[in-house]
């Protein structure tokens, strides 16, 4: 567990396959047979995606099967954890308490979270509210530490990291740290005095009508809409586990969100189109810094959103996300496409995320 708790928030074995399924109208492009092929050729469980076009019109694909045990089809648009895709819900809260006047970016974290962050190298009041959303705060990772299957108060996890010295002075460079966003999730609770699970809710996910996504509750380990199972293993050439029922909260605000490639769409489409925020948080959401690992090539971080360049020119918005048992990768343009593709076990290596990643491209470039 632990291990794969480390690699995510940062190989697979043949399976039976069933036909894809696509919705009814959809003409040919080339998002089916990339799933097709992350499926046959890369071995993954299950691969969903779902890709809205200028007219509107949502699609919907699978390839795979559903569980391994059972040989179930695919749930259309399932549920899945979508990981470090929870940091953009994370940073519009914060972003939203900005533009209200109760959070300023430059706001050192000592201003609302008081002799709370102290380490080695490591001071609240030499980091500010933007570098923790931007990733530039040189703040270690929790996820280094042996995190067990159980319950973590954010608290708890924000401990771990202080038991490591700073990467970084702050502001020196990029480096992604989960930290970050833990301590993020934490001034929205300290500034306005309810659950950051509350604030999204309220905030976001009913305002959009964002009807599969949630914040799950603490102890809550299932999925409550149909989905497809997901699955980890140990080591490279371990055999692949179950690991769909699990307890998210050490990935809290960094990557604890349940929700579907559809409601992503809705979710980052209504962000760029200023639906969410108010133009000059957008702004500074969108103004980005170069960006290193887990991001590809050309990829920019902003105040927890990333640009990515697409083969036909401009670029996509979004962020993708890693889970055990669920990789998501997607995007949204500004002309008004969205597509976000699930798989159902994380890549086995650069090359398999890669074609992960081109089914996005793929989708938004046809």
């Amino acid at each position: 567990m632990s291990g794969a708790v480390a690699v995510a928030l940062a190989g697979v074995a043949t399976v039976a396959l069933a036909p894809p399924a696509v919705s009814a109208g959809a003409r040919p492009d080339g998002v089916r047979p990339a799933l097709e092929a992350l499926v046959h050729s890369d071995g993954l469980p299950a691969a969903l995606a779902s890709v809205q076009g200028l007219d509107g019109r949502l699609r919907t694909y699978t390839a795979g099967v559903g569980d391994l045990a059972t040989g179930s089809e695919v749930p259309g648009d399932g549920q899945v954890r979508v990981g470090s895709n929870t940091k953009t819900f994370t940073a519009v809260v914060v972003l939203q308490l900005v533009g209200e006047g109760r959070i300023r970016l430059d706001d050192p974290v000592d201003t609302h979270l008081p002799g709370l962050v102290r380490g080695a190298g490591i001071d609240g009041r030499r980091i500010t509210v933007r570098q923790l959303l931007q990733q530039t705060s040189g703040l270690p990772d929790y996820t280094r530490a042996d995190l067990q299957p159980r319950y973590y108060d954010p608290r708890e996890l924000l401990g771990f990291a202080l038991r490591y010295e700073a990467d970084f002075a702050p502001g020196a460079k990029w480096a992604y740290s989960n930290t970050n966003y833990v301590l993020a999730g934490l001034i929205v609770q300290e500034v306005t005095g309810r659950p950051l699970a509350e604030e999204m809710d309220r905030r976001i996910i009913r305002r959009l009508g964002l009807r599969h996504t949630s914040f799950p509750a603490p102890g809550e380990v299932t999925l409550r809409a149909p989905h497809p199972h997901g699955y980890d293993r140990d080591a490279a050439d371990g055999p692949l586990r179950d690991v769909t029922d699990m307890d998210p909260s050490w990935a809290w605000a960094a990557g604890q969100i349940v929700s579907t490639n559809s409601d992503l769409n809705r979710f980052f489409s209504a962000l760029i189109a200023g639906r969410l925020l108010p133009a000059a948080q957008l702004d500074q959401m969108r103004t980005t810094v170069p960006a290193g690992h887990p991001f590809g090539s050309g990829a920019r971080y902003g105040l927890g959103l990333v640009s990515t360049p697409l083969s036909c020119g401009g670029v996509a918005w979004g962020h993708g996300g890693s889970f055990p048992g669920y990789e998501t990768r997607g995007g949204v343009t500004g002309g008004g496409r969205a597509a976000h593709v699930a798989v159902t076990a994380r890549p086995s290596d650069g090359a398999v995320m890669e074609r992960l990643e081109g089914v996005v491209d793929a989708a938004l470039c046809r």
